[in-house]
This record gives C-alpha cells, structure tokens and sequence, in this order.
C-alpha cells in the first residue's frame, strides 16, 4: 500500500511514518507535504499511485478542506488533527476515520483495520454480480497461451505452463520459466494482469506475478501476510501484500480472482 502524509509540523509527520512502517513495512510512504499548494499540485499529477491520504486539517497555507476545492480527490482520507470540532466537514470529503492528535500506535491500527475492513465489505458486496459478469466472459476471451523471447541472436517461443513467474526489477520486467531461466520482456506487470489467464496467474505484490503451478508451499508470514515459496526456488522472497491476502487465498482454493 502506498500513502501520502499532508501534515506541516515535520515531527509529527516522522512518527506517523513510523507508525506505518511498525503496523505495515511493506507500505511505501510515497510523499509528506506541508501545505495546501504542495498537495495540489501533486496530487494533479500522481493521484492514481497512491491508496491512502493522511491528512492534517490545519496546514501552512491554510486549512486541507480547500484541496478538495482544487482537486478531485478519489482515495480515502484518515485526518489527523488537534482539533475536534471539524470532524462534520472531514467525513463529507472521503473521510474514513479522525483522529485527534497526540495520535497513538492503537489509534493509527485501527484506522487501518477499518479502512481494510471497510475494502473487503465492498468487495464481497461486489463479487456476485462481477463473479457473474466474468464467468460470462470466459468462454469467449482468450488469454496470452505464448511468450516470445530473445536468446542471443535466437528467437524462443515459451509457453504459459512453462513459466513459473513473471517478476519487475526496476523498469525492467522478467519472465522466469519452470527451468529457471529469466528473459526480458517487452510488458509490465500492470499489461500482464490483463493478458494471462487469471485462474493460472495471480499477482501477489507490486514485484512478483506467479504460476499456480509452480507454487511448492504457502507459509505464514508477519503481519498477517503471507510467504510463497515455488519450484525452481527463487533467490527473492515472494510475500503476498496485505491487501491482496484475502483475494489471494480465494484464487488458491481455486476461486477466480475478481479485480485482485
């Protein structure tokens, strides 16, 4: 999951990251912004990378209401603020929860539980109705059955059972076949979702997408997440994001994942 923190006093913003990075190391902290013009503009540009805003109410420039003035913002807010009387205005913009500052370790696990909470109310409520809409779609989509790659001055065709994972190291993303082997390949991880066969195929974190097939062991990891280990073994661990742990064991007990 990756955040944003829009708060002006400089230590409060550290302990709230490190808060975050006590609940969850795997979030990324994408920003911290002081003001209301910082968080605009960035926002214009970088809304869609994100999950999850904290938000302070009183900032250097003014009060956080006047962003959503300037911008429309799509992602769920957590304020964080000293001050209890603007809680009315908060949960008119997007608000999931307010918290009152000095913020606690407690406070902060809660607000996240419930934002998770919250997501998987949602989900089940949707799952029928798009379950019905893609199994509807099946018989007629074909999905990616072959991968071309390059070896040397060679030209290989590798298909979809022989590959045990797909994985990103930078801008470059990687197919790893059942021999291990590792080719580049000309798609990201976001176009590979959309052309593989999702009751094969599931992505488990921002790296890694992997091969049913090729999965040895499921193991139990912390914070509630979860470790895969495949054969060939790889030399990077695979953890299942939080976020994706419910849909993950869905699509393991041989479920379709829908929108994982």
């Amino acid at each position: 999951m990756r955040v944003i923190i829009i708060e002006d006093e400089a230590p409060a913003a550290e302990k709230l990251e490190r808060y975050l990075r006590k609940y969850d190391p795997s979030i990324e902290v994408a920003g911290q912004f002081p003001s209301v013009a910082s968080t605009v503009e960035w926002l214009k540009v970088y809304q869609d990378s994100i999950d999850l805003m904290f938000m302070d109410i009183q900032l250097a420039d003014g009060l956080s209401f006047a962003i959503f003035q300037e911008v429309t913002v799509n992602k769920p807010v957590i304020f964080t603020t000293a001050f209890n009387e603007f809680a009315l205005d908060a949960f008119k913009v997007n608000s999931i929860d307010y918290l009152l500052k000095p913020v606690t370790f407690t406070d902060l696990s809660n607000s996240l539980k419930k934002l998770e909470s919250l997501r998987t109310q949602l989900h089940r409520h949707n799952q029928s109705e798009k379950l019905q809409k893609a199994l509807a779609s099946i018989g007629s989509r074909e999905y990616k059955k072959r991968f071309m790659v390059k070896l040397g001055e060679h030209i290989r065709s590798i298909t979809a059972d022989q590959i045990s994972l797909f994985f990103a190291d930078g801008r470059d993303v990687y197919l790893v076949t059942s021999q291990n082997r590792k080719f580049i390949i000309d798609y990201t991880l976001e176009a590979l979702e959309g052309i593989v066969d999702p009751t094969m195929f599931f992505r488990v974190n921002r790296t890694f997408i992997v091969n049913i097939n090729a999965i040895q062991d499921v193991v139990m990891y912390s914070n509630s997440r979860l470790k895969v280990l495949v054969n060939p073994p790889f030399e990077k661990e695979i953890i299942v994001s939080r976020e994706k742990v419910p849909s993950f064991k869905e699509w393991f007990d041989g479920n379709r994942p829908i929108d994982s």
